[in-house]
């Protein structure tokens, strides 16, 4: 299954980028490139990166506790990680994650909240050419203290129904922003109450396949051009 991509749209700047396709990796590997492609993005440099992980992988926002005695048990086997972004604590399992990083030169940086309604409209975009009926929470958002990040509610998150499917997190810099996110292809054993695409649609979808739909979609939508 292939979506075309829509034609160029008219830019009156377009901002070139660097696009990193990476093998899975474990977590601390995973987060040590999105620092640094942050740093970059200081720097000036922008980046689209899409990745998997080499094993299930707890990663825990910025400002989430490490202390192992405050991850619930049934995750204590699992690798662990601190993230450059805040909010909940994440299982990356069976997932595609991107990371964006801009600089701030780039336009979208002068109101980086408007970054999480551009990648996740193109997300949207994306899966229903793959009949995925998706779209995102909007008003229903709630609020919510709970460790793991797809237990919370934000206005931006992607839902089927009201299952979140896609969370998605910042990390601002001198201007630079650091956006990453989690797309739950399907469910993980290690958290069965989180169903994937694949529960709620019935629909499987080939992870590589996906990033290449997502690529020329989101350079697109934020004026980027691939070096």
């Amino acid at each position: 299954m292939r979506l075309k991509r829509s034609e160029d749209r008219a830019r009156v700047f377009q901002m070139n980028a660097k696009i990193f396709q990476d093998p899975a990796l474990s977590g601390q590997e995973n987060m040590d490139i999105d620092a640094l492609l942050l740093e970059r993005a200081v720097a000036g440099e922008a980046a689209l990166r899409f990745y998997q992980w080499s094993e299930p992988t707890i990663s825990l926002g910025h400002f989430q506790v490490t202390q192992s005695m405050d991850v619930p048990e049934r995750f204590k086997h699992l690798p662990c990680v601190k993230r450059l972004s805040g909010g909940g604590a994440i299982l990356h399992d069976r997932e595609l994650t991107y990371s964006c990083c801009l600089p701030k030169q780039h336009s979208i940086c002068q109101e980086p909240a408007q970054l999480y309604n551009q990648i996740h409209e193109v997300l949207i975009e994306v899966l229903a050419a793959y009949d995925v009926r998706c779209s995102m929470r909007g008003d229903a958002a709630f609020k919510d203290q709970s460790f793991l990040c797809f237990s919370r509610g934000d206005e931006r998150d992607i839902v089927v129904g009201t299952h979140k499917i896609v969370g998605s997190s910042q990390r601002r810099r001198q201007g630079a922003v650091l956006q990453h996110g989690s797309i739950l292809l399907q469910a993980s054993e290690f958290a069965p109450e989180f169903p994937g695409i694949y529960e709620l649609s019935g629909v499987r979808i080939d992870p590589d396949e996906l990033r290449e739909q997502l690529e020329g979609s989101i350079a697109n939508r934020l004026d980027l051009q691939f070096l």
